[in-house]
């Protein structure tokens, strides 16, 4: 059995930000009497081992508006270097599902996301984010997440995580900041040419599934 998010555990600014506003309000009330209670409130499912389903090719977005955005933003990374690997489905808690694959020697990975539902026209607008694994630990961190993303992460990713946003920040300057933030912490682990693009991002998905059972944030299987 999967496991889920106890819903009850999440602050009211995760809540807001994983379920949108609204659903939040009509939430709170049972939400508030669950925690006066000690009762869980089952959430969405949480994906402990990464599966990228490889998606064919074709025209991506919902809207012309998000097409065009898409597109930019791929030409964008190719131009930074980038190579790809490909687009895929990869289900997780956010609806922001589709995933654009890229590594950026020599110890940056990419992804471009986006969310074709109509419901999440806001959270699902595309973004880039770049990750890179630090060589060392003496920092107090493991890697560095930077995104061009519009809200934050809900829940809040793990505190071995250095996460910056920038959002709306174009590619060129989304990579320099991210570059800048790595320097502050040293170097990061050079990536193979033919690398693993999952590998990476299976074990940031590692630290924030052990930060959230430190939390309560996970029920029991």
């Amino acid at each position: 059995m999967p496991r889920r998010l106890n819903l009850a555990a999440l602050t009211d600014d995760e809540l807001q930000r994983l379920v949108g506003p609204d659903r939040a309000v009509s939430l709170l009330p049972d939400l508030s009497l669950a925690r006066l209670d000690g009762r869980v409130v089952p959430g969405p499912t949480v994906t402990e081992t990464l599966s990228p389903q490889p998606l064919e090719d074709r025209a991506w977005g919902a809207t012309p508006e998000q097409s065009r955005a898409i597109g930019t933003l791929h030409q964008d990374l190719l131009g930074l270097g980038a190579t790809p690997r490909g687009t895929v489905y990869l289900p997780g808690i956010s609806e922001v599902r589709h995933v654009r694959a890229y590594l950026l020697e020599p110890d940056v990975t990419a992804a471009l996301r986006w969310s074709e539902t109509p419901e999440d026209a806001g959270s699902g607008w595309p973004f880039v984010q770049l990750l890179t694994w630090l060589r060392d630990r003496a920092s107090g961190f493991a890697c560095v997440l930077t995104s061009s993303a519009r809200q934050p992460y809900a829940p809040a990713l793990s505190a071995e995580i250095d996460v910056h946003l920038h959002p709306d920040c174009p590619a060129a300057d989304l990579l320099a900041a991210h570059r800048g933030h790595v320097l502050r912490h040293g170097r990061g682990q050079k990536l193979q040419a033919e690398g693993d693009w999952v590998r990476p991002w299976q074990a940031m998905n590692d630290l924030n599934l052990a930060a959230w059972d430190r939390r309560g944030l996970l029920l029991p299987e």
